[in-house]
């Protein structure tokens, strides 16, 4: 079995924008028919010239390989386009790549992903949303019957950003602060986590003054108090506060992992697998972190393919805490799979086709194709 052809997708996702404002996919087509599937979409900040990358990896690396070899072709990609050293468009391609070859070969033995990466630790997964309709700078009260909202939906778990663009120095950003987070914390009771998932806004100080502030409501992570560039600096943030720290969405590789759990600056890890290196690296992560007695709990903000490649992980990582999912993924997520991935009572449920277990609809996406052409 050998590599013999490539796809690129540039979709656009269609408003609300759920997940970004466009999703990056790659198939690698055996010469005996079998398809795989990745995504690479990061945040959408690359554009096309992710899907030329890939296109000239599959010229120079990926044409003729043997999809079972996936640690090879990993190191092949990693050592001669990434230079051994992650980048922002080789490494998320290399996980795309990676991805399309585990789908590869779970279709060609007949078996889930999961099941080649050691079977079900766990049978379904716990799953969270951001806190959708409400916005930085409603009173405290939407955020509480907003919570309200998802625990009716059968959420456990729910995520907001309460600082935004606020100036995170200020008393008043402070009092605010913590006024919606009381707000949710009194309506929900222990009903519901709650997740605080600022974006490195603040400096250490200021996340230090907040992380006290909001202690007394036990949220379950404080996420990048402050950002990834100096882990130091975020180990400060850890060792004053009781409130678990969570980051790792911007990080790439093992090797960007590794001094974040030494010097523990964080206790659940968020890797994003549509640009951490894919499900070989992110197994590695998981299993790193694990020896830090540290959770993981992947990053999703893009397609269904990434958050497919996390399913399969999480549900074989005895450390896996909770998975970020776009509501329920409905709408777009559910539009452009043939199957879609199935959400209950605040849950995933893994599945159970071979390979990643999720296919493209080429016919739904076709339009959309077209539509930016």
């Amino acid at each position: 079995m050998k590599i013999e052809r490539f796809k690129g997708y540039f979709v656009p996702v269609p408003p609300p924008g759920k997940g970004g404002r466009y999703w990056l996919f790659i198939k690698l087509i055996t010469d005996d028919g079998i398809e795989g599937t990745g995504e690479c979409t990061w945040h959408g900040t690359h554009r096309r010239s992710a899907l030329q990358v890939a296109q000239e990896i599959f010229e120079e690396i990926l044409k003729g390989a043997d999809p079972m070899r996936r640690e090879r072709i990993w190191w092949d990609v990693f050592r001669r386009h990434a230079v051994l050293h992650p980048g922002p468009i080789a490494t998320p391609v290399l996980s795309a790549i990676d991805m399309a070859c585990w789908d590869i070969a779970g279709k060609a033995l007949g078996e889930p992903v999961y099941n080649l990466l050691g079977g079900l630790f766990h049978d379904k997964l716990r799953a969270y949303t951001y806190l959708y309709g409400w916005k930085m700078g409603d009173p405290p009260e939407k955020a509480a019957e907003d919570i309200l909202r998802y625990i009716d939906r059968g959420f456990t778990a729910v995520k907001l950003d309460p600082v935004g663009a606020l100036e995170p120095h200020r008393l008043e950003t402070l009092t605010y602060v913590e006024a919606v987070v009381r707000a949710m914390r009194e309506a929900a009771g222990d009903r519901c986590d709650i997740l605080i998932g600022t974006h490195g806004q603040l400096t250490t100080h200021a996340a230090i003054r907040l992380a006290k502030r909001l202690e007394p409501y036990e949220p379950l992570w404080f996420e990048e108090p402050v950002a990834p560039g100096n882990v130091d600096e975020m180990a400060r943030v850890a060792q004053a506060t009781s409130i678990p720290v969570a980051t790792g969405e911007r990080l790439m590789t093992r090797y960007e992992f590794l001094p974040l759990l030494q010097k523990q600056a964080a206790s659940i890890i968020q890797m994003d697998l549509s640009i951490t290196g894919g499900i070989s690296e992110t197994r590695k992560i998981a299993t790193m972190a694990e020896t830090h007695y540290a959770h993981i709990a992947p990053h999703v903000w893009g397609g269904p393919f990434a958050a497919a490649a996390a399913i399969h992980v999480d549900v074989c990582s005895p450390n896996f805490l909770i998975q970020e999912g776009i509501e329920t993924f409905s709408e777009f997520h559910r539009d452009i799979l043939t199957e879609p991935i199935v959400w209950q009572d605040g849950h995933i449920i893994p599945p159970t086709a071979p390979g990643l277990g999720y296919e493209l609809d080429e016919e739904r996406i076709a339009p959309h194709l077209a539509a930016q052409a």
